[in-house]
């Protein structure tokens, strides 16, 4: 078993030092890691999970340990309809929670609007990640999260920022999507066919 202490490093720093590590045993079949708070551990587990790894996470005096065990699943396959047609792979990259610049409260209103009228897209809407700002739409009591969730339920994949939650003081108020790092931004800017960013 490989062990990995990630803890008093800043995101991306403990994905980044997992990815290393699994790739660079990949014929080890089980991979500990430890950090030192929660959204690291939320962004280490994803990371595991995304590269076909079954984890699991204990808490234990205040460290944070994922184990990982490779499994047969795959990670990340391209988006199909129901009759197994590829579609393009549309990601909305979300930066503010206003949209434009000018007057606070018509941006508010603007991006409201824009989240509600995104199931709009269908099958080609993959992806939505917030950044910076963009975070305080996915909290619990936002305009925007009974829309959010409902995308998420219909297998819209919602990532939020893990460093940008820390920084605004939100992350346990997150109420809809996965907590992500830079490394998985990057990774699903490559994956998607078409990138909108607002």
């Amino acid at each position: 078993m490989e062990t990995l202490d990630c803890t008093g490093l800043a995101c991306p720093q403990p994905v980044l030092r997992t990815k290393t590590l699994i790739e660079s045993h990949p014929d080890q079949q089980q991979f500990v890691v430890t950090v030192d708070n929660a959204a690291s551990a939320q962004n280490v587990l994803r990371f595991l999970e995304s590269q076909g790894l079954s984890a699991t996470l204990e808490e234990v005096d205040g460290a944070f340990i994922i184990h990982g065990t490779r499994s047969h699943e795959k990670p990340d396959r391209p988006v199909t309809t129901e009759s197994g047609m590829s579609v393009y792979k549309t990601l909305i990259f979300i930066t503010s929670d206003r949209m434009g610049t000018g007057d606070d409260d018509l941006g508010a209103g603007l991006m409201f609007n824009f989240i509600g009228t995104l199931n709009e897209m269908g099958e080609a809407l993959w992806r939505l990640i917030f950044v910076n700002s963009g975070v305080k739409l996915t909290i619990e009591n936002a305009k925007t999260l009974p829309v959010l969730q409902n995308l998420e339920a219909h297998g819209v994949s919602i990532l939020v920022c893990g460093t940008c939650l820390n920084h605004f003081h939100l992350l346990e108020q997150k109420k809809v999507g996965e907590t992500t790092n830079m490394l998985d931004v990057v990774t699903s800017l490559q994956l998607a066919d078409k990138v909108i960013t607002v």
